[in-house]
Parts: C-alpha cells; structure tokens; sequence
C-alpha cells in the first residue's frame, strides 16, 4: 500500500467496517445467548486487581504508543487507565487452556475475529502479515477465533486464504469475548487490543484496520521500543 495513501483506509476495509455497523447488532444478541464471563481460574481473576494497580501507573506510556496510531490504525485508542489483562482465556495452538499471563515477557496484539464477521475476514491476511514480518520472541499477533461449534469451519477458512504465520487460537465459549465487552472493550467485531509484556492493556480498538501497511509496523516498533 502506498504511503501517499496511509492516512485513508484501504477500499476493502470501508466495506468491512460499514459491515461491522451492521453485524454490531448481531453480535450483541448472539453473545446474549452464549455463556458468559471468562473461563480463567478464580485466583487469576483476583490478581488482576493487584496487577491493574501496577497497569494504571502506565497511563503515560499508553498515551505514549497510542499517538503513534495515525494512518490505517488511527481508530486504536490508549486504555484509559491502563488495565491486567492477565487472566483473559482461550486455548493455544496445542488446544490447551490458556491466559494472556502465558505470554508474559512478549508483546501482545491481541484479536478477536469470527468466520460469520465480514470485516474479520478481511483482515486476517494484514494480521498474518504482520505476524510473518514482526513476530518474534518479544511480539506475537494472537488472533482469537471465536466461533462456537467446533475447529472445522475456521480452519477451513484459514486454510483457504492461505493464513501461513498465525497460531490457532480459539474460544468457542465466547467467554472471552463477553469478558472484553464487560471491561467496555468491545462493542463487536473484530475487536483489537494492545498488551504489553507485563499484560497490561495499553490500546484498543473495535472494528478493522490495515495490520500489514507501513502504519501499524511502526505501532509496534513505538510499542516494543523503551
């Protein structure tokens, strides 16, 4: 994508967002219908509270990183205050449980996208891309699928858009989901959230963005930089 263009968003994900509007509705529903609340253990979710006290002294660093989101990621917004995310659950690659406290000491770009969600589809190459070019042991894009049912319908459509660098994460409770929209971080999807190495939130965003262009590169390198 050119530079010349990087503040507007690309023509495909003005279709998606204008279908975020429209699924917005539908998710809100569908969550109502699903289980809610998140599947970590009890004692992960108290430790939050000690944990968002430490977060919110990072209010300066979120606004920091955040004013580095022009351009194809300018809808990304710093959590104000700052907040754990510790305890947010969902199952890795290998199919076992697991939190955002697993991924302690890497950068985290955190996504949460369904096969059903328009705007979600279109992303997810950007998101591998930007996986394949800045993934390493201190960033990881961790995209989350959400679907209910089993793995067959989203590793299918992984399969065919030729998703290479991504790991498979899953939640098919969408308890995760509920947790975020409980923390007034999601209002449908996809929904996107920036955590750092010690898993505090430092920005969000609901609705999609161009994650391969030259713009959320440069978020990264702000949100991996001192």
């Amino acid at each position: 994508m050119a530079d010349g263009n990087r503040f507007f968003p690309a023509p495909r994900l003005i279709l998606a967002a204008l279908a975020a509007g429209v699924l917005a509705g539908a998710v809100a529903v569908y969550v109502s219908e699903s289980g809610s609340g998140n599947n970590a253990p009890p004692q992960a979710a108290a430790a939050d509270g000690k944990d968002d006290v430490a977060c919110k002294a990072k209010a300066g660093r979120a606004k920091q990183v955040a004013a580095k989101a022009v351009g194809q990621v300018a809808a990304l917004r710093p959590a104000d205050p700052p907040q754990s995310l510790k305890s947010l659950a969902f199952n890795g690659p290998d199919g076992k449980p697991m939190t955002v406290a697993d991924h302690a000491g890497k950068t985290v770009l955190l996504n949460l996208w369904a096969t059903w969600c328009a705007p979600c589809r279109a992303e997810m190459p950007a998101l591998d891309a930007l996986q394949k070019e800045k993934g390493s042991n201190t960033f990881e894009v961790v995209a989350v699928n959400v679907d209910t049912g089993d793995d067959a319908k989203p590793k299918k459509f992984l399969k065919e858009i030729g998703v290479e660098t991504l790991g498979y994460y899953r939640d098919s409770t969408m308890g995760l989901f509920n947790e975020a929209k409980t923390r007034g971080l999601a209002l449908g999807l996809p929904v996107t959230m920036l955590i750092d190495d010690e898993g505090c939130l430092i920005a969000h965003m609901n609705g999609p963005a161009e994650w391969s262009s030259a713009d959320a590169k440069r978020l990264v390198e702000a949100a991996l930089g001192p």
